[in-house]
């Protein structure tokens, strides 16, 4: 990142600070990353149509301009090209202008929300555009008891958002949405009890994830991620790949109604049009909805670590054409490699699939072994690659990442050591790795050249005689970097200590002699 990136950074952290603090006392910090999250994507998308609107002519001046002169004509092309409308008294702009004497402001702002939401109904965008305001609640008892409360608190986040001037949202080095959520979680999520790690993955694991994925595709046809969180993933692939060709666009499907929203504001944010994204809310591993858009080339993931799901309690997932080909679903009470199986199923035959992952799934016996080999036996696993400890927020676990691939030009599996401190860098709350340790990473991903203690491409006929063992340690011895001592010269100076030592005593005891006489 440049300097003027740290800059914006700073500014904005300083910022959303500075807004945390007017509202001290009143709401919860986990609460709170919601309204400021959610006032962001307000100004965003009220500037994005508005320079839509405007068309770069600088005699429109469309917040100036009165709601009676939109035309039906005019709102229903708007809607099909942006997905939905804003009037000019409903711009964020506007609202800003009288926030601070607003004695309404929290119905005149849920009013406008619901406008917007409703402006879709009936267009190709409505399932992008709806319920997108859910969780920025305005009448939420968490901004205060009475409506003076709720509306000077709202005015705070308003006036503070205001205040930002990075320029356009899309042009900014910052990813100003990602990096306001990565603080608000940094921040918030320790004391709040909540695992930040559950809804976001830090933005340069992002890039590594997206980077393994996309490696050696000039163009793919659509990126997928089945447990999107807030997007963040999805959005480094887009990042990492604006220079080749997206056909078909992002998809991804969610869990958490809060995250999955989260995750549609994220694509707006970064100004992917509703056309160009499919994000759904629901289960993935019981009711997955992308089963008519596979396969896809690219795939990046981070679901959950070992959650429960209903496995072999729904007798009809063994004949499911995603766990059918293992002969085995995965263990109830770890849902890990059901995720890693719906990916491979989602997976074209040119693409690659990278995907975080809990090290244990890696050497366990059971169902998850079973899984394992029938990954090895058809030559699914690329790689597998150890990361440092401490990179997600809310768990210290040192996670992996697994490549899968279809079109591997050998039988061999690669295993990649990037946990040691080569790899990233201490940081006060969390580790980091730095785009010096990606390259570093997708070097080593790349080339699949053998580098002791660090990387090493194993046949899997020994993998099958190892068990199936997937643990990178069990391929890859550590370095010891303890002294190396040479126990012949130690021996020797040793000898030499005790002559001097023999020598000094018979001089003592001469002199002592020498007193008594």
């Amino acid at each position: 990142m440049t300097n003027t990136g740290i800059s914006q950074r700073a500014a904005l952290q300083a910022q959303i600070w500075s807004i945390a603090n007017e509202v001290r006392g009143a709401v919860d910090g986990w609460d709170f990353k919601q309204f400021v999250l959610g006032t962001l994507f307000y100004r965003f998308i009220s500037e994005n149509f508005t320079a839509f609107i405007e068309n770069g002519d600088e005699n429109v001046h469309y917040a100036e301009l009165s709601d009676d002169v939109i035309t039906p004509e005019i709102k229903d092309d708007a809607i099909k090209t942006k997905g939905y409308f804003i009037y000019p008294s409903q711009l964020f702009v506007n609202i800003a202008k009288t926030a601070a004497t607003n004695e309404q402001l929290n119905t005149d702002l849920a009013d406008i929300f619901e406008a917007i939401e409703r402006s879709a109904q009936g267009y190709a965008s409505e399932h992008t555009i709806k319920g997108l305001f859910t969780d920025f609640d305005t009448k939420s008892r968490r901004l205060g008891s009475t409506v003076g409360e709720k509306c000077r608190r709202l005015a705070s986040v308003i006036k503070g958002v205001e205040r930002l001037n990075f320029g356009s949202f899309e042009h900014n080095e910052i990813d100003l949405f990602g990096d306001a959520y990565e603080f608000l979680i940094s921040n918030y999520a320790a004391n709040a009890g909540k695992s930040g790690g559950e809804f976001f993955t830090p933005q340069n694991v992002s890039k590594l994830i997206a980077q393994l994925a996309l490696l050696g595709q000039t163009s793919v046809n659509k990126i997928y991620d089945p447990a999107c969180g807030s997007g963040s993933l999805l959005l480094q692939a887009k990042k990492q790949f604006d220079a080749h060709l997206i056909e078909d666009g992002f998809f991804g499907q969610e869990i958490n109604h809060t995250t999955y929203n989260l995750a549609r504001m994220n694509m707006f944010l970064h100004n992917i049009n509703y056309d160009k994204f499919n994000i759904s809310l629901g289960d993935t591993l019981i009711n997955p909805m992308y089963g008519n858009e596979k396969p896809f080339d690219a795939i990046v993931s981070n679901p959950p670590y070992s959650v429960n799901w209903v496995g072999s309690d729904d007798p009809t997932l063994i004949n499911d054409d995603r766990f059918a080909p293992a002969g085995v679903l995965a263990p109830k009470s770890k849902a890990d490699f059901a995720f890693v199986l719906h990916s491979l199923s989602y997976l074209s035959a040119k693409g690659r699939a990278a995907i975080v992952c809990f090290p244990g799934i890696f050497y366990r016996g059971g169902a998850e072994q079973k899984i394992r080999q029938y990954l090895v036996d058809h030559n699914f696993v690329e790689t597998v690659i150890a990361l440092p400890p401490n990179l997600f927020y809310g768990t210290g676990i040192p996670v992996n990442i697994l490549v899968l691939s279809k079109h591997k030009p050998d039988t061999k599996t690669q295993f990649i050591d990037a946990s040691g401190e080569a790899f990233f860098k201490k940081e006060t709350n969390n580790n980091v790795i730095t785009d010096e340790h990606i390259a570093k990473i997708v070097s080593l991903f790349e080339k699949k050249e053998d580098v002791s203690y660090t990387a090493v491409s194993v046949e899997n006929n020994t993998i099958a005689e190892n068990d199936y063992n997937l643990s990178v340690s069990s391929y890859l011895e550590a370095e010891d970097k303890r002294e190396v001592i040479d126990i012949v010269k130690l021996n020797a100076e040793v000898a030499e200590t005790v002559k001097r030592i023999d020598t000094l005593r018979a001089d003592i005891d001469k002199i002592i002699a020498e007193l008594e006489r």
